[in-house]
């Protein structure tokens, strides 16, 4: 199914209408929605049933190899995948609002920040790995659980070393990738039962990015295939 969003004057940029491929529970989409809507791109959503094995269909492997998504059609030759590698493109060709600062060190902080959650958190309580887990290892749903929200338990720590009190955004006042990144931690943390007030800087600072009508929107509760939301999600 497909469902514009945010059309506006970005739409001439490319001629042709961005296509992002989604599963509404995707973390990793959760955060390419986010910059889309910022940056108040024109695109279409069309959504997979990863829960059925849509990703795993040679129709989907021709769009995205590694069986996942995000998947962002429609601006390049080939399909774009890997949010990070998605939202670097959506930032070159799309500048306004930044959604990186201007100096090299800042860059490097707000990457890290992207990274504790996009490669060191959110790969490791994926379904696959849970199903992998399951399979090999005999780990019922509850131990599934437990597995991941362990990760998403260090993940926090390491975000509530480095947030200061009182702050509203990750690094610095303006909103960057490290802020997508956050905002989707916190919600694979409460999906999996991490109690957040062990962690009241980034507690803090998640209220505030929800509170944003961007971060609002894209939030997965929202998105074609969410329960109680009508779709035909392909």
């Amino acid at each position: 199914m497909l469902i514009a969003r945010y059309p506006n004057q970005h739409l001439e940029h490319n001629k042709k209408m961005l296509i992002l491929h989604t599963y509404w529970l995707s973390l990793a989409t959760y955060r390419v929605r986010i910059a889309l809507n910022l940056k108040g791109i024109a695109f279409e959503e069309r959504a997979h049933d990863l829960s059925k094995g849509a990703h795993n269909s040679p129709e989907f492997r021709k769009l995205n190899p590694a069986a996942a998504v995000p998947a962002l059609e429609g601006g390049t030759r080939q399909p774009l995948t890997q949010s990070l590698a998605i939202l670097e493109w959506l930032e070159e060709s799309y500048p306004t609002p930044p959604l990186l600062p201007p100096d090299a060190e800042s860059r490097a902080k707000v990457r890290s920040f992207f990274l504790l959650n996009a490669a060191d958190t959110h790969p490791l309580a994926v379904p696959r790995v849970q199903a992998k887990l399951a399979k090999q290892f005999g780990l019922d749903e509850a131990a599934q659980r437990a597995w991941a929200a362990h990760w998403y338990h260090v993940g926090l720590t390491a975000y509530e070393s480095q947030i200061a009190p009182g702050a509203t955004r990750c690094h610095g006042e303006v909103l960057s990738i490290a802020d997508l990144a956050l905002a989707s931690h916190l919600i694979g943390a409460v999906r999996f039962g991490v109690d957040l007030t062990e962690f009241p800087n980034t507690a803090a600072v998640g209220e505030c990015l929800f509170a944003i009508p961007e971060f609002a929107a894209a939030h997965p509760r929202l998105q074609l295939g969410a329960p109680g939301i009508e779709s035909k999600a392909v």
